[in-house]
C-alpha cells in the first residue's frame, strides 16, 4: 500500500503541473478575436458575370430641415394628445392633418401625439448614447446641440478607450472601490466599444518604461491586475520587455537608465466620428437629432414642472437671418451638456449651488516620426506625479494631458505654458539626440473635463471620473460627469431613470431599420423595449472589415492611404464618400481630390459631412467630420478655402456667409494652436501662398534655401568660398 502511494504521488505531481502549465499555455497562447479581423457580416459588393456592379445601397437619414419640422411638430399637441389650434398651413399643415387619423409609428404607438417622451439637451457623447438608447427601446426621443455634436470635450479627448491604470492603481493603494468599480466597468465598456464600431476603435499596446528593477515586478503586478479585471473582455496578454527588445519596439526611448519596459493594452478611437456615428445611428433608429440648435429658456406648466423648451436655429444666424424661436414639447427633459451642465440647471433654477468642477486638459500634436504607428507610452510619474501619454493617433503623436481647474468657455485656448511641460516632460524619456522643438507642434489643443466636483478635495486631479445622476423638484434630469469609455453605461442609466421618474413605457421596434443597408443580416440586437446598446452595431459597421479598403481602391482607384482612412473613419459608408469624391482626371489615383496634401482627407468628406452628417460649418468639416484642425492647424487653414467652396454648392452659401465661416473658422483654429501671426490672413492671402510663408522662427527649424552640398552652407561655420585647410591661419599650416 505505502509503495502504491510512493508510485501515485509522483503521478499525481507531475498530472497537475502538466495540467497547470498547459492551462497557462492555452491561456497564453488562446485564439483571440481581434475586433475588426473577422469577415464583415456583409459581404462587399462584387461584379456580376456581365460586368455589372451593384454599389451598396444604404438607408438614409432625415435631412436637418425634416428633423427641424418634426421638432416643431411636437409643440402643435398638448401633452395629453389634445390638438393644439393653429393656422400653419402647407407642408406642416398636410402633415399635422395626417397624424390626426392616429396610424402607427414604428414604435407600434399612436402617432397623433407629437410630443415627445425625452428631450435631451447636448449632442455630446452622452447626449447622442442617451438618444441611442431611447429611440432602440421604443421611446419618442428629441436631442439637441448648440454647436455641433462633439463640438465641446467629446472631440477634445486622449483618444483612448480605457480603465485606467491609474485609477487603478489609486483603488488598491487608498482602498477606494468607487474607483475600482469606475475601472471594472470601463474595461466592459471597452469591449462593447470594440465591438459596435471596429471601424473607428481599435487595440493599442502601451509601453510602461522600467527604470529600476524594483519597478518591474512592480508594474509586472500592476497590468496583470488590469488583464484580470478585464477578463473576457481582455484582448492581449500584457508582457514584459528587455532592454533591447523595448528599444527595438520604440526606438525613440532613451537608453539611459533603461532597465525594461512593461507593454499592456487599452483602446483607442477617433473621438468625434464614434460621437456623430452614434448620433447618425440615433436618428436611423427614428431618435430627432439637430445641431446648431440653441436652448433658449425651459417652460413648465402651472405646477411648475417642465413640460418642453424654448429653441432657435442658430444656423438662421449664421445665414444673416433673424432665428424663430419655437417649441419643443416633452414629457421629459434631460441635462447632458458636460462642462456647461450647471448652466443649464440654471434655467431651471437659477439659485441651485454648481456640481461641475471643470478641468483643462491640453494636448499637443507632434509628427509622426516621434513614436512608432502601432505602439503608444505612458509616464505613469511625470516630475509633479501626474500621468502623460505618448501615443500614434491618424499618423501624428498625441501628447497629453494637463490637469488643471479652469473657467469654462466654448473654445479654449492650450497656454504655453502648459504646452511647454509637455514638451519638457515627452524630452526626459525620449533619447538625448531627439530634440523636441516648440515648432514641431502641429496643433495644441484644451478640452474640458466635467468632473463631478468633490467638496472636501481642492485638488482636481484627485477627483473621480465617475458621473452623477440628479433630478431636480420640477423633473430636470441631469447627468454629470464620466467620461468617455463610459458613455453607453451612463445613457443606460439615465434612460433607466427617466422611465422611471417620466413614467414612460419603452417598447419592442416593430419596424427596425436596415442599418447594414442589406436584406441579408439583420442587426444583432434584438429591440424587445430592453437596453440593448451593447449588441447595436453604428452605422458603417457592419461592412466593415481590415481588407474592405482593398475592395474600395479596385473599384474607385484610390490612393491606398485615401481607402484606408476612408474604411477607418466611415466603416462600410466608404463607398458613399469614395462615390462623392470627384475624379482627379489623372491616371492615378482615379478618384478622391485631397483637401490638404499631407494628409489622406478628400473632397468627398465634405459632401458626405453635410448630406449624411448635418455639417452645417466650416469647422464641423475641418475639426469633427475630417480630423484635420487636430491634426494640423496650418494645413486646416490652407485647406479653408477647398472647403468653403464645396460647402457653398452644397448649401448654397452667399458671400457674406463664406466671408463669415472664414473668419469663424480662423478664430477655432486659433484654439486649435494657429499661430498667432496667421490669424488676420485672408483668403486671397492663404490661395495666393501668402499664408504658407515662414516667420523668423519657422525658417530656423530647417535648412530651407541651400543649394545641395555636401556640406550645406547654412550648417558651416565658415563662410562662403573659404577654404580652411589651405588658409594661411590654418592649424595645418603651422
Amino acid at each position: 500500500m505505502a509503495s502504491s502511494r510512493r508510485l501515485l504521488r509522483p503521478f499525481l505531481y507531475t498530472s497537475a503541473a502538466a495540467i497547470t502549465g498547459g492551462g497557462a499555455l492555452y491561456y497564453i497562447y488562446r485564439p483571440i478575436r481581434v475586433p475588426g479581423s473577422d469577415p464583415a457580416s456583409v459581404p462587399p459588393p462584387r461584379y456580376t458575370d456581365d460586368g455589372r456592379f451593384n454599389p451598396p445601397r444604404f438607408p438614409l437619414v432625415k435631412t436637418r430641415d425634416e428633423q427641424i419640422a418634426d421638432l416643431r411638430r411636437s409643440s402643435r399637441f398638448q401633452s395629453a394628445g389634445d390638438a393644439v389650434k393653429d393656422n400653419t398651413t402647407g407642408v406642416l399643415g398636410a402633415l399635422a392633418s395626417n397624424n390626426q387619423e392616429g396610424t402607427l409609428d414604428g414604435r407600434g404607438k399612436p402617432d397623433k401625439d407629437e410630443t415627445y417622451d425625452l428631450l435631451v439637451i447636448g449632442g455630446g457623447a452622452t447626449g447622442a448614447g442617451i438618444a441611442l438608447d431611447a429611440a432602440t427601446r421604443g421611446l419618442k426621443v428629441a436631442m439637441v446641440e448648440r454647436e455641433d455634436f462633439a463640438s465641446g470635450t467629446s472631440s477634445k479627448s486622449t483618444k483612448l478607450v480605457h480603465g485606467g491604470v491609474r485609477y487603478l492603481e489609486k483603488a488598491v493603494w487608498d482602498l477606494d472601490y468607487n474607483q475600482y468599480k469606475l475601472v471594472k466597468e470601463a474595461l466592459r465598456e471597452r469591449k462593447y466599444f470594440l465591438d459596435t464600431a471596429p471601424h473607428l476603435s481599435n487595440w493599442l499596446p502601451i509601453m510602461i518604461p522600467v527604470q529600476k528593477w524594483w519597478q518591474a515586478p512592480y508594474f509586472w503586478a500592476g497590468t496583470k491586475f488590469y488583464d484580470f479585471l478585464a477578463g473576457a473582455e481582455g484582448i492581449e496578454s500584457s508582457y514584459f520587455l528587455t532592454k533591447s527588445r523595448a528599444l527595438d519596439a520604440f526606438p525613440m526611448l532613451k537608453k539611459e537608465n533603461l532597465f525594461g519596459a512593461l507593454v499592456y493594452y487599452d483602446g483607442a478611437h477617433n473621438d468625434s466620428r464614434m460621437n456623430v456615428s452614434i448620433a447618425m445611428t440615433a436618428a436611423l433608429y427614428g431618435a430627432t437629432v439637430v445641431n446648431h440648435i440653441e436652448v433658449t429658456s425651459l417652460e413648465k406648466d402651472a405646477n411648475g414642472k417642465l413640460i418642453g423648451a424654448r429653441v432657435k436655429d442658430r444656423v438662421h444666424e449664421k445665414n444673416g437671418e433673424k432665428a424663430q424661436e419655437f417649441s419643443i414639447k416633452a414629457k421629459g427633459i434631460i441635462n447632458a451638456t458636460g462642462p456647461f451642465t450647471d448652466a443649464v440647471r440654471k434655467m431651471d433654477e437659477p439659485g441651485v449651488p454648481e456640481i461641475v468642477a471643470p478641468s483643462s486638459g491640453v494636448h499637443v500634436i507632434l509628427p509622426g516620426y516621434y513614436s512608432p504607428s502601432k505602439m503608444g507610452l505612458i509616464d505613469p510619474k511625470t516630475s509633479d506625479g501626474r500621468v502623460i501619454f505618448f501615443l500614434p493617433w491618424q499618423g501624428n503623436t498625441i501628447a497629453g494631458t494637463t490637469d488643471a481647474p479652469t473657467a469654462i468657455s466654448q473654445n479654449p485656448i492650450a497656454g504655453e505654458e502648459e504646452i511647454n511641460w509637455i514638451l519638457s516632460e515627452i524630452q526626459a524619456y525620449l533619447a538625448p539626440d531627439l530634440n523636441v522643438r516648440r515648432g514641431d507642434v502641429l496643433a495644441a489643443w484644451s478640452g474640458i473635463r466635467p468632473l463631478v466636483k468633490d467638496p472636501n478635495s481642492k485638488n482636481t486631479e484627485s477627483l473621480v471620473r465617475n458621473h452623477l445622476i440628479t433630478v431636480s423638484d420640477s423633473g430636470l434630469l441631469t447627468c454629470a460627469g464620466g467620461k468617455w469609455t463610459t458613455y453607453r453605461q451612463m445613457a443606460e442609466e439615465v434612460v433607466d431613470e427617466a422611465i422611471k421618474r417620466y413614467k414612460l413605457w419603452p417598447s419592442p421596434l416593430l419596424s427596425v431599420p436596415r442599418v447594414s443597408g442589406s436584406e441579408m443580416i439583420d442587426d444583432a440586437a434584438p429591440l424587445d423595449g430592453k437596453c440593448q446598446t451593447h449588441q447595436v452595431r453604428l452605422v458603417g459597421a457592419h461592412g466593415f472589415s481590415n481588407t474592405l479598403f482593398i475592395n474600395l481602391i479596385q473599384h474607385f482607384g484610390l490612393e491606398s492611404i485615401v481607402a484606408k482612412h476612408l474604411t477607418e473613419s466611415y466603416g462600410d459608408r466608404a463607398w458613399t464618400v469614395a462615390a462623392l469624391s470627384a475624379p482627379t482626371e489623372q491616371r492615378y489615383p482615379v478618384r478622391g481630390l485631397k483637401i490638404s496634401a499631407l494628409y489622406p482627407f478628400i473632397d468627398g468628406e465634405i459632401r458626405y459631412g453635410v448630406r449624411h452628417e448635418y455639417a452645417q460649418t466650416a469647422v464641423d468639416v475641418l475639426a469633427r467630420r475630417t480630423r484635420l484642425a487636430f491634426l494640423n492647424a496650418q494645413a486646416a487653414l490652407e485647406a479653408l478655402p477647398t472647403v468653403i467652396d464645396v460647402m457653398t454648392e452644397e448649401l448654397g452659401w452667399s458671400k457674406k456667409r463664406q466671408e463669415k465661416e472664414w473668419k469663424d473658422t480662423v478664430q477655432f483654429l486659433a484654439s486649435m494652436g494657429l499661430a498667432k501671426s496667421k490669424l488676420e490672413v485672408t483668403r486671397k492671402d492663404v490661395e495666393s501662398g501668402k499664408a504658407g510663408e515662414y516667420d523668423e522662427h519657422e525658417r530656423k527649424l530647417y535648412s530651407r534655401h541651400d543649394r545641395p552640398a555636401d556640406t550645406m552652407e547654412s550648417d558651416s561655420k565658415f563662410a562662403s568660398g573659404e577654404k580652411p585647410i589651405v588658409s594661411a591661419d590654418s592649424p595645418v599650416n603651422k
